[in-house]
């Protein structure tokens, strides 16, 4: 809510920053990344690939993105003092997107090098080992030592596991994080940014960005799309338990998105990874269900809500596909964090190269020339 001296408390429409990463147009319903359009990229490059591409502007050689998945899969092992807090952490009962917050300060242990390269590749090797190790701590399973023949999607998926994943499956991991690895200047890129820009150092730059993420109002909640899927069972009921929730006020989840006013574009192309992942390898039915409630749920919304133009977001998807994959709902956020790591030290190169605080203005409105009361006389 924007007002009339031009103050927004949410700086909706303030300009802060330029940026080579990533371009969002909420009315076409547009996502570039790196100069591809998203589903051109998310479709086709590895994780590494796209990596490397956010990080230096061009896609690798094979030699190049051979010796970048080669210095990744070195890096993934997480030092003992790590594994130690993660241990007391899920003995607590920890959240696992607290214990991401706190093991992630941990992420420059045993690397002494002051390489801001080497960092973020230590960084984006071990966030994903945090990830599946804190998950089977959690479950009372000791962690996987990380797989360094496997990619480092189809490793995530081994370390969760224990057991080598099926290409398609991969695939559709690799789809996922692509997809998510960077969205313009959203709240933890912003918190990156303002960081890196004290001249701080990229692992609080990245602690404070999880941070942010952490927050509902930012991080989302993929998992409750997919429960309204399971709470209605059958295509046939979709109608009436979404007229249901919509007569009674509740917000039908997965569904309109504050900067897109057209179908967001994460949701086509998590769609269609999704459906060519559960047509070789998952449970189709499910995909046929999520589809129908899809397709329901936006007729239903444009007639309750018009003109509101309220279509499918990134959330649906993301739940169907991590559910897919077999991921456990209280990872799914964790998981994005693996891909959106990326994308956050990307924007930190660049806001170093800017060598500039960021140092916004406040407008106080406040009382003026007040006096001095003592104690005794309040």
């Amino acid at each position: 809510m924007s007002t009339n001296n031009g103050y927004d408390p949410g700086l909706a429409g303030v300009l802060a920053a330029e940026t080579y990463l990533s371009h969002v147009d909420g009315l076409k319903g547009e996502l570039i990344i790196g100069g591809f359009p998203l589903a051109e990229l998310a479709a086709n490059a590895t994780f590494e690939e796209t990596v490397y591409l956010l990080w230096n502007g061009r896609l690798p050689t094979q030699n190049e993105l051979n010796e970048l998945k080669e210095e990744l899969a070195g890096l993934r092992p997480l030092p003992d003092a790590t594994i130690k807090l993660l241990r007391e952490a899920a003995n607590d009962h920890t959240t696992p997107m607290d214990a991401l917050r706190m093991a992630s300060a941990t992420l420059d242990l045993g690397s002494s090098d002051a390489n801001h390269l080497k960092t973020a590749k230590t960084i984006v090797a071990r966030i994903a080992t945090i990830v599946a190790s804190y998950h089977r701590l959690r479950q009372g399973e000791e962690p996987v030592a990380p797989e360094p023949t496997l990619s480092h999607a189809a490793n995530f998926l081994y370390m969760l596991t224990g057991a080598t994943p099926s290409d398609a499956r991969v695939r559709g991991l690799e789809t996922y994080l692509n997809t998510v690895v960077d969205h313009g200047l959203n709240a933890s890129t912003f918190a990156a940014r303002v960081i890196i820009a004290t001249q701080s150092d990229l692992v609080s730059a990245i602690t404070g960005a999880i941070g942010a993420l952490k927050g509902p109002l930012h991080g989302g909640a993929p998992g409750p799309a997919l429960d309204t899927v399971f709470e209605i069972g059958t295509a046939e009921r979709a109608e009436e338990v979404l007229q249901a929730k919509l007569d009674a006020g509740e917000r039908l989840m997965g569904f309109g998105h504050r900067v897109y006013k057209v179908r967001d574009p994460r949701a086509e192309v998590l769609s269609a990874a999704a459906e060519k992942m559960f047509k070789a390898d998952g449970d189709m039915a499910l995909y046929e269900l999520a589809k129908t409630v899809e397709e329901t749920a936006v007729r239903l919304l444009a007639i309750h809500k018009p003109g509101r133009n309220l279509q499918t977001n990134v959330e649906f998807y993301t739940a169907l596909l991590l559910h897919g994959l077999g991921l456990e709902t209280d990872i799914f956020t964790p998981t994005f964090a693996i891909g959106r790591t990326t994308g956050w030290l990307a924007h930190c190169f660049e806001q170093m190269k800017y060598g500039r605080l960021i140092r916004p203005q406040s407008r106080y409105i406040g009382e003026m020339d007040r006096e001095w009361v003592p104690v005794a006389k309040r």
